[in-house]
């Protein structure tokens, strides 16, 4: 794993946060400021980024690569548009980690350290907890539209194979 903090270089970043929904009501100077409090990491293919069960004050953004999140050794999913977001839910609720994460292939993303928020002045407080708890609702939103959506599916995979069992055959 490399880490850098986000500094004038990696500030060409900007561009491509300012893409995401989650990002792009913020003016330069907002993003700027909240981007110097993050750290930048590179993580090659196989690298565990978290640990299940392990707790900390990161949340992670995906700018580049494919992560896989697993728990207790089951793959349960995937990371890989860009934004996508782990770890906000742990931070808000203050529990360890549901999941390990690991680099399926070469892998860029960027930490925000979500216990600076103690360290800032009051008036910049207010923006930070809105960009938490934007990136919270969005990723809960997609989160319960994703399981709805396996829920549906798997409803309809029991009603079928209830089918086939009751026929005569």
């Amino acid at each position: 794993m490399k880490q850098a903090d986000i500094s004038d270089e990696n500030l060409r970043l900007i561009d491509t946060l300012k893409k995401l929904p989650i990002f792009n009501t913020l003016d330069d100077f907002r993003l700027k400021d909240l981007l110097k409090l993050c750290k930048l990491r590179q993580y090659e293919k196989g690298e565990r980024i978290f640990e299940e069960n392990t707790f900390d004050n990161y949340i992670f953004f995906l700018v580049s690569g494919k992560v896989r999140l697993e728990r207790n050794g089951i793959a349960l999913g995937f990371l890989r548009r860009l934004g996508d977001a782990y770890g906000i839910v742990e931070v808000i609720d203050a529990k360890p980690r549901p999941a390990s994460i690991y680099a399926e292939e070469d892998t860029v993303c960027i930490l925000m350290d979500a216990a600076y928020m103690d360290r800032l002045p009051e008036k910049d407080k207010a923006v930070h907890l809105y960009i938490i708890y934007r990136i919270f609702t969005e990723v809960l939103s997609e989160r319960l539209r994703s399981t709805t959506e396996e829920l549906i599916k798997t409803k309809e995979e029991l009603a079928k194979a209830a089918s086939a069992m009751l026929q005569p055959g």
